[in-house]
C-alpha cells in the first residue's frame, strides 16, 4: 500500500453485510423514491466493501451487492411473472455487477501503488474506477440478447441537480460522473496527507465543478398541439379482455377531446387490441376519429405481415389507413419473444410456453414525418436504448413519443422507472418527450426536464397541450456513443495495468520466496 493511503479494510463478513445494505441504499436513489443523494453513497459504500480485498473476495462482494440491489429494483417482474423470471434477470445482472466489482476492487486496491503520487491516486483511480462501471453497464445494457439497460446510475439522477449534464455527457456519461464523485469520495477518506479541511475542500470544489455546468440552450423550431391518450385498460400479457375492449377503452376517452385543434393525436403501445391493418371494424373506428379530430393518429397495435408478428406503431390518416409503420427494433427477451426456447424450456417449461409468439424485429426508421412534424417514436423499452435514441435525432426527430404498456405491472415502480429513462431522454436529446402509457405513469416532459402535464394512474384521460418542436443538437446526440466507449477505454486500460502490476509483485514475492528457502 503507498505510503499515502491509509491501510482500512472491513472484517470480510462485515463487508459483505455492508454489500447487502448498499443494493438497497443504491435502489432509494431511484423512483419511486428518488432519494437521488443515495445512489451516490451506496456506489461509495459497495467501494468500501471492496478496500483490502482480493479479486475473488471482490466478486463476492459485488455479487452480494449486485444481487440485494437487482432483486428490489426490478421486483415489480413477480407481479404477474411470478418469482423465476425475477430471479434468473437479477442473477444474471448480478454476475455482471460481480465481475465489474471485482476489477474495480483490484484498482482500489492496486492502483494507488500504480499511480503512487496524489495526482495519481486522486486524479487517475477514481477516473479508472468510474470507467470500469461505465463498461459494466455498457455492456450488460446490450448483451445478452440486446441487454438490459435498465438500472444505470445515471437514471438515478433524473431530477437531480445533476440531470442537466446528460444534454453533454449522455447517459452513459452522466454515470461515469456520478461514480466518479463517489470513488472520488472515498479516495479523499484514505488520504492520510492531507488534513480534513483540505479534503473537503477538494470534495465541494469537485461537485460545484459539475454543478455550475449550465444547461445546454435548447432552440425551439416551432410547435405542435398533442393529444395524448390514456385508457386505462388492462392490456397486461396475460389480461381476461373481450376482443376490441383496449380498442374501445381508448376510443372513449378520445371522443370527449372532439372539437379541439390538435396537430395529432397519440395513443400508447397495444391501444388497439385489433389490428386495423386488418379488421375493417378497427379501421372504421380510427377513420371516424381520425375524421372527427381533423388530426392523425399514432396508434399502438400487434401486426401480422409475411406471416411475422410485430409489435407496432402505426400512423393512421382518416381515408388513407396506416401511412407508415414503426416496428419495436428491441422486443422484449422472455416477455415479446423466447430466444433459444429448446435450451431454455427444460428449465422452466411453464413459464417458457406461456410466450407462445414471438414477436420479430422491427427494421424501419423510428422518425414518423406527421404532416411536416418529424416525431420519434420509441416503443416500450425501446426508450431505454441509447442507439435508437440516437437514430430519432439523425433522423430529424422534433419531438419523442414514448408509447408504452405497463399494464402488466400494476402500482409497482416500474412505471415511474420508465418515466425517469424518458425525463433524462428529453434532457439528453433537447426534445419534448410525450411518455403516454396504457395505464400510467404518462407524462408530457419538455427539453428542460420539467413536467408539462400528467395523467393519473389506472385512470382514463387526455393530456392536450402546446409542446416545442427543435431541431437542435446537443453535445450528447453530437458525439453519439464515442464518450461512452471512451471513458470504458480508460477503465479497461487503467484496470490491465492494475492486474500486471499485480502479477509482477506476485512473481517477486515468489522469487523473493524461493531465494530464502534456498539459502535456508
Amino acid at each position: 500500500m503507498n505510503r499515502g493511503t491509509a491501510r482500512r479494510q472491513l472484517p470480510l463478513q462485515a463487508a459483505i453485510m455492508l454489500a447487502a445494505a448498499t443494493g438497497g441504499i443504491l435502489d432509494a436513489g431511484f423512483p419511486d423514491r428518488s432519494w437521488w443523494v443515495l445512489a451516490p453513497l451506496g456506489v461509495a459504500l459497495m467501494m468500501v466493501a471492496l478496500l483490502g480485498r482480493g479479486p475473488w473476495a471482490g466478486l463476492l462482494i459485488g455479487m452480494v451487492a449486485g444481487l440485494s440491489f437487482w432483486l428490489i429494483h426490478i421486483s415489480w417482474l413477480t407481479l404477474y411473472l411470478g418469482p423465476v423470471p425475477w430471479l434468473a434477470l437479477a442473477g444474471l445482472e448480478s454476475i455482471f455487477f460481480g465481475i465489474g466489482l471485482a476489477l474495480i476492487g483490484v484498482v482500489l486496491n492496486v492502483g494507488p501503488r500504480v499511480w503512487p503520487t496524489v495526482a495519481g491516486r486522486l486524479g487517475v483511480v477514481p477516473v479508472v474506477v468510474a470507467g470500469l462501471w461505465t463498461a459494466r453497464e455498457a455492456i450488460s445494457a446490450v448483451w445478452p440478447y440486446g441487454g438490459f439497460a435498465w438500472g444505470r446510475v445515471a437514471i438515478s439522477q433524473s431530477e437531480s441537480p445533476f440531470n442537466g449534464l446528460v444534454a453533454w455527457v449522455g447517459m452513459s456519461g452522466l454515470t461515469f460522473l456520478i461514480v466518479w464523485l463517489s470513488t472520488l469520495a472515498v479516495q479523499l477518506v484514505r488520504e492520510v496527507q492531507f488534513g480534513a479541511l483540505a479534503r473537503w475542500s477538494i470534495a465541494v470544489a469537485s461537485v460545484a465543478l459539475l454543478l455550475v455546468v449550465p444547461a445546454w440552450p435548447t432552440v425551439p423550431s416551432g410547435t405542435a398541439r398533442i393529444a395524448a391518450v390514456q385508457g386505462a385498460s388492462d392490456a397486461g400479457l396475460f389480461a381476461r379482455y373481450s376482443p376490441g375492449q383496449i380498442l374501445a377503452d381508448h376510443t372513449s376517452a378520445t371522443l370527449p377531446l372532439i372539437g379541439q385543434k390538435v396537430d395529432f393525436v397519440v395513443w400508447p403501445e397495444n391501444a388497439s387490441d385489433i389490428d386495423p391493418t386488418r379488421s375493417a371494424d378497427a379501421a372504421k373506428v380510427l377513420d371516424y376519429l381520425g375524421t372527427a379530430m381533423s388530426a392523425p393518429i399514432v396508434a399502438g397495435t400487434i401486426t401480422q405481415r409475411d406471416g411475422k408478428f410485430y409489435n407496432s406503431s402505426l400512423l393512421w390518416k382518416a381515408g388513407e389507413g396506416a401511412v407508415d409503420i414503426y416496428d419495436k427494433v428491441h422486443p422484449v427477451p422472455f416477455a415479446e419473444y423466447m430466444p433459444d426456447r429448446a435450451f431454455w424450456r427444460p428449465f422452466a417449461p411453464e413459464l417458457i410456453d406461456l410466450i407462445s409468439r414471438d414477436y420479430a424485429i422491427g427494421t424501419q426508421g423510428n422518425v414518423f414525418d406527421i404532416d411536416g412534424i418529424r416525431a420519434g417514436i420509441a416503443i416500450c423499452f425501446d426508450i431505454a436504448d441509447d442507439q435508437l435514441v440516437q437514430e430519432m435525432i439523425s433522423g430529424k426527430a422534433q419531438v419523442i413519443l414514448a408509447q408504452t404498456n405497463n399494464a402488466d405491472f400494476g402500482y409497482t415502480d416500474e412505471s415511474v422507472q420508465q418515466l425517469a429513462i424518458a425525463r433524462l431522454r428529453a434532457i439528453e436529446a433537447g426534445r419534448t418527450v410525450v411518455n403516454i402509457s396504457t395505464v400510467g405513469t404518462s407524462a408530457i416532459i419538455t427539453p428542460d426536464g420539467e413536467t408539462l402535464d400528467r395523467l393519473q394512474t389506472w385512470e382514463p384521460g387526455a393530456m392536450v397541450e402546446t409542446v416545442p418542436l427543435s431541431d437542435t443538437v446537443t453535445p450528447a446526440m453530437s458525439g453519439g456513443r464515442e464518450l461512452e466507449w471512451f471513458v470504458s477505454g480508460l477503465g479497461l486500460a487503467g484496470c490491465a495495468l492494475c492486474l500486471l502490476n499485480a502479477l509482477r509483485t506476485r512473481r517477486r514475492s515468489r522469487v523473493r520466496s524461493d531465494g530464502k528457502g534456498g539459502r535456508g
